[in-house]
């Protein structure tokens, strides 16, 4: 019942995050931008840090065929490319400008359901490891959650729905991922390794974000002073990934 209550609690705040688009409303779309490339800095210190210090060496501790767990990993990465190819998802973070071009509101939210639900199975299965790992991978999702949902909100009102609509669908979007977790917690004690085998294709999954979605974001600003906050942002991300490991 403590993986239950951990994992949905986990869960239904990183669904809440939806709504933080509301908050950003009346700001125009350069001030809102220079809020994101801070947040998206923390983000990939927390991807980067969760993915090393904690699902990595969990995963290699669990799995005594290293070889498995690496291939693991890798299919954590092609997961992830083969949806944003496929599906033509994209973590957006940045509004909409003539350089940053998003895609169709239909593909975008259907994109982000089968996002949100495998976030929601990574929650559950990493709940299901320990109450650290649950923890760390939670804080991982809701970083990179913040800048994701605002700039999914944008996407939406710039695509012709009303804020109102848009914060609508956008949240019913984000309920996916608690499916997903309901879904982890029920099938995974049933299947032998479930949370074990998941947990370096969750690795796998957050570096390709955090490497491939994040990080060139952050290229298109290369002024000295931001570039220095967003190396800062980044250490602070990766800090907070290891105090959770001490204190765990």
């Amino acid at each position: 019942m403590t993986i239950w209550l951990y994992s949905l609690i986990s869960v239904i705040i990183v669904s809440a995050i939806s709504l933080i688009g509301i908050f950003f409303l009346s700001m125009s779309t350069d001030k809102l931008r220079k809020i994101l490339i801070f947040l998206v800095s923390f983000a990939v210190g927390g991807l980067f840090g969760d993915a090393f210090i904690h699902l990595l060496p969990e995963s290699f501790e669990k799995i005594n065929n290293h070889i498995i767990a690496s291939l693991l990993i890798i299919t954590g990465i092609l997961i992830f490319f083969i949806l944003e190819k496929f599906l033509r998802w994209r973590h957006c973070h940045i509004p909409t400008s003539e350089k940053h071009l998003h895609p169709v509101v239909t593909m975008n939210l259907v994109g982000d359901g089968v996002h949100n639900v495998l976030d929601g199975m990574i929650i559950g299965a990493s709940f299901l490891i320990s109450t650290t790992i649950g923890i760390s991978t939670s804080l991982a999702v809701i970083l990179h959650e913040i800048p994701q949902e605002i700039g999914d909100f944008g996407i939406l009102v710039h695509g012709g729905l009303t804020p109102r609509k848009a914060l609508t669908f956008n949240f019913l979007s984000a309920v996916f991922a608690i499916l997903g977790t309901i879904l982890s917690l029920t099938v995974g004690p049933y299947i032998k390794n479930y949370a074990t085998y998941l947990l370096p294709i969750t690795a796998g999954g957050f570096i390709y974000m955090a490497g491939s979605d994040l990080i060139p974001e952050l290229h298109h600003d290369v002024k000295v002073s931001i570039s220095f906050i967003q190396f800062i942002l980044i250490l602070l991300g990766i800090v907070l990934m290891v105090l959770l490991k001490l204190l765990g």
